[in-house]
């Protein structure tokens, strides 16, 4: 393994003295004990503590995403604990997680620029969704907002990639008061962030498949296959990317969302309402019927929003086609991957963007904007893939 300088989210949360005053958005904060001093009631999660929280989550998920980057990095001009108390730090072994996981990002880095990826620059915000404290232990939700700039390698790349996703961290404070962060987990159903490391979530079929449902073949991921162009005329494909550009982070209120509460997922709803702005027909009937495709607000068939079950449908009424290699996908194309190869599917995906060669694929859960196929392929390495032409 490649030896890797101090984190700067390590760096960034040095504890500049418990008597200090901090400042947060122009309001004096001062520090609610004195350092050594044992607290005997449970500490309370005041407006400052939470901002600390909040800053120091956007510390954290600052570095994973540079740790992409090409170049230099972890520079800021201005340190996030600047100003701060040192009442908020990193435990020793969560320090420890954050260099291993920073260290495991440069390697995917180096393996995205041998596939011909490479990112020149990010942009993280963390928003602190909700704080709950229970005696000396709180838990945060957050969410991460991150922008990736593509660097021009063939000089037609997307602009840019980006995601959200949901956090849980657990912070504990010590006889002190002081808090620190304990742990972080994601929340969100499926674990596709592009700065994630964690294996993603299986969300498996809602019904049994059985000999009679249709298999898809699993297409291969090496690069430069031969082209397969989109000779047809009956959708409208352009449509279907504009939809999910659209939609990628803002849901559209006419669709349950799936999302998150143990719902399973929302990727394949997603896709299916993607392909229905391009002409993709309802087929009206039973809901547990694969044969059968329909959603709205009120109701959706089993094939519309499982994973699994709109690739049978999608197969038995011969929309789409099996693609061979996943580089052959186009615009209005779907991906779909099997995380943990145990013939089930597990995640659903549509292009919205191809370059160089290269397709881009837009999803929910997490919610992503044109990741590249390349960047799919290499941090998953051991997924089956399978692309449908539709």
């Amino acid at each position: 393994m490649k030896s890797r300088k101090l984190s700067a989210t390590r760096r960034r949360v040095a504890i500049l003295g418990a008597a200090a005053t901090s400042v947060v958005a122009g309001v004096a904060l001062l520090p609610n004990w004195s350092a050594g001093a044992a607290v005997v009631d449970d500490p309370k999660v005041d407006a400052r503590t939470k901002a600390t929280f909040q800053r120091l989550a956007d510390a954290v998920f600052t570095d994973r995403t540079d740790a992409l980057v090409a170049g230099k990095q972890g520079d800021r001009k201005k340190p996030l604990t600047d100003g701060f108390s040192g009442d908020v730090k990193l435990s020793s072994g969560t320090a420890r997680t954050e260099d291993a996981a920073l260290s495991a990002l440069g390697d995917r880095k180096d393996k995205l620029a041998k596939a011909g990826e490479k990112y020149s620059r990010a942009s993280t915000t963390v928003t602190l969704n909700a704080t709950r404290v229970t005696g000396r232990t709180a838990k945060a939700a957050v969410t991460e907002s991150t922008t990736l700039t593509y660097q021009k390698v063939s000089g037609d790349e997307p602009k840019s990639t980006g995601f959200e996703a949901q956090h849980e961290l657990t912070f504990k404070a010590d006889q002190q008061g002081n808090w620190q962060l304990t742990d972080i987990r994601d929340t969100d159903q499926g674990g596709l962030a592009v700065n994630a490391l964690t294996k993603p979530t299986s969300v498996k079929a809602a019904t049994t498949a059985d000999d009679t449902m249709p298999n898809a073949a699993r297409a291969a991921t090496t690069r430069n296959p031969v082209a397969v162009p989109k000779t047809g005329t009956a959708f409208d494909y352009k449509a279907m990317a504009t939809y999910a550009e659209k939609y990628w982070n803002v849901y559209n209120k006419d669709y349950p969302d799936y999302n998150g509460h143990g719902a399973g997922g929302d990727c394949t709803n997603f896709v299916s309402q993607s392909l229905k702005a391009g002409g993709w027909k309802h087929v009206p009937g039973y809901v547990y019927d694969y044969t059968k495709w329909f959603g709205n607000a009120d109701i959706q068939s089993d094939s519309f929003v499982g994973v699994n079950e709109w690739s049978w449908f999608a197969q038995n009424s011969k929309r789409t086609t099996a693609l061979a290699n996943v580089y052959q996908l186009e615009v209005g194309d779907v991906l779909q991957m099997d995380f943990d190869r145990d013939g089930s599917k597990d995640h659903t995906m549509i292009v919205t963007a191809k370059s160089g060669g290269v397709p881009y694929v837009t999803y929910h859960s997490n919610n992503t904007l044109r990741r590249s196929v390349a960047s799919l392929v290499s941090s998953y390495p051991t997924a089956y893939f399978y692309a449908y032409r539709t």
